[in-house]
């Protein structure tokens, strides 16, 4: 009996270019006896493809069922045709349309098959650095623009050799359309530059380890920028580092030669391993060891390292010969962005390396390495969003048109959105300079063009100095969406869980700009993506100097002491070691009494900066979030204790009385009690404030669903009590999994929320 021909012609969205896809499309067709083509389009994947209706229908399910593993298909969409007889099946030349849909790659770490080859003496592509296939390597950070093919990226100017064509051309092959495709006859090369010296190929390799052994730092170019690299156990050599790049204590990351190391330096269980070994390899932390051999100068003050794996043949080849651990930091000075440039390597970064390791590939879009902290094996923190997860799209719960959230101040992130997809941009870290600034308006023109983009509203924070602010206002021809930061934190939780009604929203962080022009950071709110309203907070304090307090977590235990303690305040604070020179002092003794230059601020992050300083943790802040992170890590696991705190009603709003924790604090503290038991005790207690608080919410509004967001709920200690807290008593929790909870989610938020406004105003 003849079979029933049929046609179809497809349209497939998603991250399908740049991932294997049509590779994939054109051997399932041979699988099930199939004709037609595929084609890239700039807006997504299309297919025409005939044969026996059954083995149309597998096919059709297999395109989701079975697609690469760098692939995430969304849609597709199918429409009947009329067959044509035709025989055989085809990849045609990609065609670019009006419209851009099509969603953009993320880099890959190297795949274990291109590992094995970059190991094989036998294999042509035999130590080669810039091995890859259409299973891994570069893409995002080649790209200029879409749609996804070779001469749309930084490899356009490597004209492919014949064997590495051959691979290309072949349907049969693994490299079969892998656009970043190269070996040596052909490919990137690259070099060693020292002073007086260059080396090339294996040389290059050698002298760079010849050179970290000895004690050196040598800036590496690599997938997304430069590192700068040292010994990781050489105390004088990370020392070094850290005063030429000006960065006292916040701790370095460390790439290890490969998981059998990691576990020398490091307890990894499950959720460790799976993060490591994962296709975005991003820097995870990891509880270390006691024993292991590793500089106390990489992680001061920290019980963590921040661990990575090689993810390019370049890392592989250097380990191998280098010492088995290695600190690699971003390669830039403090604060400025990364440098991604073999020039600006050569200018920027001449006082700070002794060598450079570079290669001819150029970076067309600089990414800096993604954090990770692991909860449970299937689950993590998101600390900084970068290599390996940008551009992956987050999906909002709501349509929206062309709109762009320019961001915080600090940890920034921007987000373009569109229909019902937002696509984050990298970590670009804090606008505080005319660099990062210069760059981040650079960032935006280059993801406006990729996606060919062009957004008619723009989301931003409401704080007036902010320098996202300012880009915003600048802009000409669109509409502004002010957004509180921390309805924008709350918002960016529910979207990306794909939420949008109400919930009780627990911001918890350093600094933002209220509605009653104070300094917000203790926020309990009832919020929905349309809108929200403040139901309490924790008890405010004056913040004696602005910004000066922000930078000293003494001032802020001071401030604390003369919120409890009143005219008694300098008695205390001299008992406890918190002095200042005269004038200081007085200075500070003025404000405190007068409230000259110090805004009230309910900022969570202030009370940990003060319970830090009062316990002599850490009374020098030296990094963005220092005092937090250490209290955290002086916490006694094995503590259980707490310190009752009452919630007040003050107009309608709650008031969670973190004075009286901190005057216990205080009490126990110079009754002698240890340190650690005291830091364990207040998280203790404000996990348990935290809850109290929610429950009042839920009786004022029926509503148990709780959203948590904010720089706060980077502390693994507060996010784990709390979250199996509010579970135990009926809660549903929302927290962040696919972007930070810090300030790096605040453009996400801002997108989800004006998407929610316009659909509001339309009636949707």
């Amino acid at each position: 009996m003849p079979q029933t021909i049929s046609r179809k012609k497809l349209k497939v969205t998603g991250v399908v270019q740049g991932v294997g896809f049509r590779p994939f499309v054109y051997r399932l067709a041979g699988v099930h006896h199939l004709a037609g083509w595929v084609c890239n389009t700039s807006t997504c994947v299309e297919i025409e493809v005939e044969g026996a209706a059954a083995s149309l229908e597998k096919f059709v399910n297999q395109l989701t069922t079975q697609a690469p593993s760098l692939a995430r298909v969304d849609t597709v969409e199918a429409m009947e045709a009329e067959p044509q007889g035709r025989s055989g099946f085809a990849i045609l030349k990609s065609q670019r349309q009006m419209a851009t849909e099509a969603l953009i790659p993320a880099d890959a770490s190297t795949c274990a098959p291109c590992f094995a080859e970059v190991l094989d003496p036998h294999n042509r592509r035999y130590l080669y650095p810039f091995t890859n296939c259409t299973d891994c390597g570069p893409r995002f950070t080649l790209i200029q623009k879409v749609p996804y093919d070779r001469g749309n990226t930084t490899m356009s100017v490597f004209p492919m050799c014949e064997a590495c064509r051959a691979e290309y051309e072949n349907p049969a092959d693994r490299r079969f359309h892998a656009e970043p495709t190269a070996c040596p006859v052909c490919g990137p090369q690259i070099w060693l530059e020292e002073p007086g010296r260059r080396h090339h190929a294996q040389e290059a390799l050698e002298a760079a380890a010849s050179l970290l052994k000895a004690g050196k730092i040598v800036a590496i170019k690599g997938l997304g920028g430069f590192h700068l690299a040292v010994d990781a156990r050489q105390d004088e050599a990370v020392a070094t580092l850290r005063r030429r790049k000006g960065r006292v204590a916040k701790p370095f990351a460390v790439m290890v030669r490969d998981l059998a190391e990691a576990e020398k330096l490091c307890h990894l269980g499950e959720a460790e391993r799976n993060c490591l070994l994962s296709l975005e390899r991003p820097i995870v932390l990891a509880k270390r060891r006691a024993d292991g051999e590793v500089s106390s100068q990489v992680a001061p003050g920290n019980q963590y390292l921040g661990l990575m794996l090689p993810y390019t043949p370049l890392h592989l080849l250097l380990l191998a010969q280098a010492p088995a651990a290695l600190v690699m930091t971003s390669g830039n000075l403090s604060e400025e962005p990364l440098v991604h440039t073999n020039e600006a390597a050569r200018d920027r970064l001449a006082e700070l390396a002794d060598a450079f390791l570079m290669h001819d590939r150029d970076i067309q879009v600089p990414c800096d390495d993604s954090v990770v902290r692991p909860l449970a094996p299937d689950k993590a923190i998101p600390l900084r969003r970068a290599r390996g997860f940008v551009p992956s799209p987050i999906y909002l719960p709501l349509e929206s048109p062309p709109l762009l959230g320019v961001g915080a101040e600090q940890k920034n992130t921007f987000c373009l959105a569109w229909s019902n997809t937002a696509i984050l941009s990298q970590h670009l870290g804090d606008l505080d300079t005319i660099e990062t600034f210069d760059y981040y308006s650079q960032a935006i023109a280059h993801f406006k063009a990729l996606c060919s983009k062009e957004p008619v509203v723009v989301a931003h924070d409401l704080h007036p100095l902010y320098w996202s602010t300012r880009y915003a206002t600048g802009l000409q021809g669109v509409r502004l969406v002010g957004v509180q930061h921390h309805h924008a934190h709350i918002a960016a939780c529910l979207a990306e869980n794909r939420r949008r009604g109400k919930c009780i929203g627990l911001a918890l962080d350093g600094t933002g700009y209220g509605l009653d022009e104070t300094i917000w950071g203790g926020e309990i709110l009832v919020a929905s993506l349309t809108g929200f309203t403040r139901s309490g907070h924790l008890a405010p304090v004056l913040l004696p100097g602005g910004e000066a307090a922000v930078r000293d977590p003494q001032r802020m235990a001071v401030a604390y002491l003369y919120q409890v303690h009143g005219e008694n305040f300098n008695h205390l604070a001299q008992d406890l070691g918190l002095s200042y020179p005269s004038l200081e002092s007085r200075i500070l003794y003025r404000q405190l009494t007068t409230g000259i230059n110090s805004p009230l601020t309910t900022s969570a992050g202030r009370l940990f900066d003060a319970v830090a300083a009062v316990l002599d943790i850490c009374r020098r802040r030296t990094y963005e979030g220092q005092p937090a992170i250490e209290l955290e890590m002086a916490a006694d696991p094995d503590e259980d204790g707490f310190y009752p705190a009452p919630i007040q009603m003050e107009r309608d709003t709650l008031i969670l009385d973190t004075l009286t924790i901190f005057r216990r604090v205080v009490d126990e503290y110079r009754y002698g009690i240890d340190p650690a038991k005291i830091a364990a005790r207040f998280h203790n207690s404000l996990v348990r404030l935290l809850t109290a608080a929610c429950e009042l919410v839920r009786n004022q509004t029926g509503l148990d669903l709780v959203a948590l967001s904010g720089g706060v709920f980077q502390n693994a200690l507060i996010l784990r009590q709390l979250y199996d807290s509010l579970e135990k008593r009926g809660f549903q929790v929302l927290t962040h999994k696919l972007t930070p909870p810090n300030d790096g989610c605040i453009s996400l938020g801002q997108v989800a929320v004006a998407a929610a406004r316009l659909g509001q105003e339309n009636g949707r």
